[in-house]
């Protein structure tokens, strides 16, 4: 089965194609013969009852693969591609989560019917991380969402020792770790306050993050790999992004219960795709917009998480026909 599959992502020329996850899907699906379009979510656009995006056909390798060609892709000229002409869309643009990302789901959510899109926009656009984890309160450290300056004073008052992050951020950013007695808490607030007008989250600190904060991938529910991101010494952020590194790892038995728990809502919601987050015994964030941590599990594990992902594609859309 050959399908045409369209990448929402950012600029190619920005990956890391030693870590970047978007790529290995591309990769894949091109191994299995699958035509790419690549476009950039600005490029997506809504014209007289279509959805439509300025795309480029796109091919890409391993620069250790043989090919003699310079770089790791390469575009054919752009064309204003029908998105529900397509058989599958990847949503995979990284965050942040705001407004011009929610402004591409309800784009999507046009076309979802004619086209598979991974993940379904609809529940993208209603399960940011860190929200989407408030589901399961069962599975959550202590947590406190709120713009309330006297709300977190208290809630570290009661705690001592938090964690305090922007609701919709990613890759660790803007992550601060408030030890008791620190006396930066005022200001915190004061900066959180003047960069957005959202709420933050505020966690109870987990010591367990020492020995690393676990990513989990799930497809269609079921956790196919797993890596512990270790962080840096003196760092509280173990994100690859903030410097954090892998070790490998596998699931202990609260982490399976924490997969069982929250797949049904998964499957049931059309999010085929998702990285979860683990510290401890505590489920800290579901990832629904761009998991990454692909390449890292398999070089861990000796597996191929992609090839997983497109099965289980494949086996959607063709339930569709």
């Amino acid at each position: 089965m050959s399908l045409t599959v369209a990448i929402q992502m950012d600029p190619m020329e920005s990956i890391n194609i030693h870590a970047d996850s978007s790529y290995m899907m591309a990769l894949e699906a091109q191994a299995r013969g699958h035509t790419l379009y690549h476009y950039l979510p600005d490029a997506l656009a809504y014209e007289d009852g279509k959805v439509i995006a300025r795309a480029n056909p796109m091919r890409v390798w391993r620069p250790d693969s043989g090919d003699q060609k310079d770089g790791y892709f390469e575009f054919g000229p752009t064309e204003m591609l029908d998105i529900a002409s397509t058989d599958v869309v990847l949503m995979r643009q990284d965050p942040p989560f705001d407004m011009a990302y929610i402004t591409a789901t309800h784009l999507l959510d046009l076309v979802k019917h004619q086209t598979l899109v991974v993940n379904d926009p609809t529940a993208v656009r209603n399960a940011p991380e860190k929200l989407f984890a408030t589901l399961f309160p069962g599975l959550l450290p202590p947590t406190l969402i709120t713009r309330d300056p006297a709300m977190i004073r208290a809630f570290r008052d009661k705690h001592q020792d938090i964690i305090v992050k922007p609701i919709f951020g990613n890759g660790g950013a803007g992550v601060f770790h408030v030890a008791p007695g620190d006396e930066n808490l005022g200001s915190l607030i004061e900066m959180f306050h003047a960069a957005s007008r959202e709420a933050v989250i505020c966690q109870q600190y987990l010591p367990a993050i020492k020995q690393g904060d676990k990513r989990i991938i799930l497809i269609e529910g079921e956790p196919v790999g797993a890596v512990s991101r270790m962080p840096e010494e003196g760092e509280a952020r173990a994100n690859f992004h903030a410097g954090g590194s892998a070790r490998k790892t596998t699931l202990t038995a609260r982490e399976q219960e924490i997969c069982t728990q929250i797949a049904p809502v998964l499957r049931d919601q059309g999010l085929l795709f998702v990285g979860i987050d683990v510290i401890g015994d505590f489920l800290t964030e579901i990832n629904v917009t761009s998991p990454t941590g692909i390449q890292e599990i398999n070089a861990l594990d000796g597996i191929q998480i992609e090839a997983m992902m497109w099965d289980a594609i494949e086996k959607r859309r063709a339930g569709r026909l």
